[in-house]
């Protein structure tokens, strides 16, 4: 039987992940997502390299705007684990 595994992306591969997003939604800029989403770029990278911790009321616009699920954003963020066996 296996058992499953916490996975937890590091603040890099956070935001690899950001910058990769981006460019499948055809986002170019923090400029551009901070336009999209309402949220300020500064502070949309800060919650990407895991230097504040963002509140509930960011996780919808960032999902809007990167066309991804609470649970992709939260886990990306560090806020939630994936399980994977």
């Amino acid at each position: 039987m296996k058992t499953k595994k916490d996975i937890r992306l590091t603040s890099e591969e956070s935001q690899s992940w950001l910058r990769s997003r981006m460019a499948e939604v055809g986002i170019s800029s923090f400029d551009e997502l901070q336009e999209i989403s309402g949220i300020d770029k500064g502070s949309i990278s800060r919650y990407f390299r895991r230097e504040r911790i963002p509140g509930i009321d960011v996780v919808e616009p960032l999902c809007k705007a990167l066309k991804v699920s609470p649970e992709t954003i939260l886990s990306v963020l560090g806020a939630i684990s994936r399980r994977r066996s």
